[in-house]
């Protein structure tokens, strides 16, 4: 629920409102159409040629797996996060659950980043 101050867009508060009045089943379908155009229109945007470099981020000792992942999301920013995501959480769950050290998990981590950054940067050329 929005904050009665808060006033949305004539539009956005169309859709809004249109949404509310969905049931479950349709709701979830006008997300995945929003979220299709909205990947679309990523689409049609021409790729950039020029890749920033990673944030210079020094790795602390001691540093958690969470605190990794943060660091790296940071040092790495110009990736998307949702394509890390699935690998990211993969090794989260061996360190969780599985016993695995820290220590090997965050450095999967970084080549796992580190992998993503030079693929993007090596299509962008």
């Amino acid at each position: 629920m929005l904050p009665p101050k808060l006033r949305l867009p004539p539009q956005q508060q169309r859709l809004l409102n249109l949404f509310r009045e969905l049931p479950e089943q349709e709701q979830e379908s006008l997300l995945s159409y929003a979220e299709f155009l909205q990947q679309r229109g990523r689409a049609e945007v021409p790729a950039r040629s020029v890749v920033p470099e990673p944030a210079e981020i020094p790795r602390p000792q001691n540093e958690s797996v969470v605190a990794a992942i943060r660091r790296l999301s940071s040092t790495f920013y110009m990736l998307d996060k949702d394509e890390l995501l699935h690998e990211a959480s993969a090794l989260m769950t061996a360190h969780v659950m599985q016993g695995r050290p820290a220590v090997e998990v965050i450095d999967e981590l970084e080549v796992i980043f580190r992998r993503r950054y030079e693929r993007v940067k090596s299509t962008a050329d």
